[in-house]
């Protein structure tokens, strides 16, 4: 008698009973609520302090809550936030457009995907919003924008306002993305 051996799996896939890492928590994006301004003002808090973000005062995250997504933790601990405002002025050439800001996620959250699905709902939100681009600054690499079609442009394409209120200090480089 003949005995045959099992072939070893070669792929995570073709064993009998696949392994599998076990799933993250579920997180839900949602608009950000007034009552929200002080979760979001101490996720942002470690970010200011490294130099990640702008210090901006609580009354702006108070006032502009309505312009934040925010990844939600099941026991609603607030793991994300990105803000998207609608800019009031076209660009020279007439673009309606938006800036996205305050773009944070929490350090244990990292890597898990999270920013790249409060980019997504922020990119689909500016299309909701019919904005031909959005607009952001960012002290980092900016790798997460550049994998979703952002491209480094000149300050002068962005909204004036925008522009000029940017901080030459902080190295900023602008990027943008035609939605």
């Amino acid at each position: 008698m003949i005995t045959a051996r099992p072939r070893p799996a070669t792929r995570l896939s073709d064993a009998p009973h696949p392994i599998r890492p076990p799933a993250a928590p579920a997180v839900r994006v949602r608009p950000a609520r007034t009552r929200d301004a002080t979760a979001l003002a101490a996720l942002s808090e470690p970010f200011v302090r490294s130099g990640a973000l702008r210090a901006r005062p609580f009354q702006v995250y108070a006032w502009h809550a309505g312009e934040f997504l925010m990844a939600e933790a099941p026991d609603g601990t607030l793991d994300g936030c990105l803000a998207l405002r609608v800019h009031p002025e076209p660009t020279r050439d007439g673009r309606a457009t938006g800036v996205l800001y305050n773009f944070c996620v929490a350090h244990g959250r990292q890597g898990s995907g999270l920013g790249a699905r409060l980019l997504a709902a922020a990119l689909a939100e500016g299309r909701a919003r019919a904005l031909d681009t959005l607009f952001t600054a960012t002290t980092g690499s900016g790798r997460l924008f550049l994998r979703h079609g952002f491209v480094p442009v000149s300050p002068h394409r962005a909204p004036e306002t925008w522009a000029r209120s940017l901080d030459p200090r902080r190295g900023a480089k602008v990027l943008a993305r035609v939605l």
